[in-house]
């Protein structure tokens, strides 16, 4: 199926570059480009240009067989000029779009006559003296080679019923249309069966990428977007791995993240900074962290006091499992303490220079701190496990709460406090978050390289 979406693909590539690209068309493959063009797309010749062209090959058969001055030889001249004027003032041209093309003959016209006027220069150029002076093998010549192709790449394109040009590739795409709605049938009806929760229509939705290869795009007269089933092939080639598109898939989604990256990341940050601007200017920080029981206008929803809890968490985490780790260095740093505020003592200083018991202070200043820091550490934890010990803790923290509430209160350094935070995130909003978006996509960039060329070198 991968190879029938990726020619039906082909198909539309081809049929929406079809009118614009007719001629060089006609070049590669002309027999294949003309019965494409009659039997889809409503191309026939253009009568008025198909006229004039078979008018000139008379006039040659009729200058071979009775010269250029014979009756007959003038009288197709004047038809021919006939002709000529009513091409330039109809523009027959302009069905097909190739307005530019008739320009371009009569600027070649005046050219090869010399003179400003096209018209003119057609009626000069099909008289008897302007051909006889000038040469009718080399006139005749200049026209066939110059002027006929011009003429013959002139086509008239017939009208559908809608007003617009005709169309009819839909009668191709239809038939790759119906093979991809029952292959997609097939396989959702077969994915709804092996996966109970799954449904139908689900199962259709799962691959819905497929369904830009069912819409008629030919038929409903938007022929561009049927390039939008460039999506389901490269999909399905990558999956039928036909072809690998995962590296430029990669490269596309470190495109996209590196640009975006920084600015999200900019806008999220200055969004934030800003929010906690705003509430420390209207005092909302402050009344949340200096209010106390219902004074507070807060949202509970559990009836629980999270930093109070949280506090005592903390605490049993220390005093149970990080203080006994950390216990050799505090008794060493005690015992540092003590025999420095020791030595300080002479009597302690003489006590040491006795012989063969110098070493005694300072064995018995580390029992000492060791003894003293068991005894700290013993009685602390057992406050803790102790319901009046722990009940003493929480009204302990909960007094040194309210204290500092209340003398940041009486001190009046609120406003000074909250005016230099705001100050502070101004600070840094405009000495380092601003700064992002030029300083770091660069460098973003660079590193994506690094990295990608990393992992290309480690596969």
């Amino acid at each position: 199926m991968a190879i029938i979406a990726l020619i039906n693909l082909m198909l539309v590539t081809f049929d929406v570059s079809y009118i614009r690209f007719r001629d060089l068309y006609l070049k590669v493959v002309p027999e294949f480009t003309i019965w494409y063009g009659e039997t889809f797309k409503g191309i026939e010749p253009e009568r008025a240009t198909v006229r004039y062209l078979d008018t000139v090959a008379l006039l040659e058969e009729q200058v071979a067989q009775t010269g250029l001055g014979s009756i007959q030889a003038r009288v197709i001249l004047s038809q021919l000029q006939q002709q000529s004027i009513a091409i330039i003032d109809e523009n027959p041209f302009a069905i097909a779009d190739k307005s530019g093309t008739l320009e371009l003959i009569k600027n070649k016209m005046r050219d090869r006559i010399g003179t400003d006027s096209a018209k003119n220069a057609f009626l000069d150029f099909w008289s008897e003296p302007y051909l006889s002076d000038n040469g009718w093998s080399q006139e005749i010549g200049f026209f066939n080679n110059e002027i006929k192709p011009r003429f013959e790449t002139n086509y008239f394109r017939g009208i559908a019923i809608d007003g617009g040009p005709t169309d009819l590739f839909w009668t191709i795409d239809i038939w790759f249309i119906l093979l991809f709605a029952i292959e997609l049938l097939a396989r959702s009806f077969y994915l709804s069966r092996h996966y109970k929760n799954l449904t139908l229509l689900d199962a259709i939705l799962w691959r819905w990428y497929d369904l830009l290869l069912l819409i008629p795009f030919s038929a409903l007269r938007l022929p561009l977007l049927g390039l939008l089933r460039i999506f389901p092939v490269a999909i399905r080639l990558n999956q039928s791995q036909l072809v690998d598109l995962e590296p430029l898939q990669n490269r596309i989604n470190r495109f996209f993240i590196s640009q975006v990256a920084v600015e999200l990341t900019e806008v999220v940050v200055l969004r934030i900074i800003d929010q906690m601007q705003n509430l420390i200017q209207e005092g909302n920080v402050t009344e949340w962290l200096l209010s106390t029981g219902t004074g507070r206008r807060y949202i509970d929803i559990n009836g629980v006091n999270e930093l109070q809890v949280m506090s005592q968490q903390l605490t049993n985490l220390l005093v149970n499992d990080v203080v006994p780790q950390l216990k050799p260095e505090i008794d060493a740093l005690l015992q540092h303490s003590v025999v420095q505020v020791l030595d300080q003592s002479p009597a302690y200083k003489g006590f040491r220079q006795i012989p063969g018991i110098g070493g005694l202070p300072d064995q018995i200043a580390h029992q000492i701190v060791g003894q003293v820091s068991e005894n700290a550490y013993d009685v602390v934890r057992a406050a803790l496990q102790d319901e009046k010990g722990a009940q003493l803790t929480r009204s302990l923290v909960a007094k040194l709460v309210d204290t500092t509430r209340t003398e940041v209160q009486k001190n009046g350094i609120i406003d000074e406090l909250e005016s230099l935070t705001a100050a502070l995130l101004e600070e840094v909003k405009l000495n380092y978050v601003r700064r992002l978006a030029a300083e770091d996509i660069d460098r973003l960039i660079e590193q994506r390289y690094q990295i990608y060329n990393v992992t290309q070198e480690s596969q």
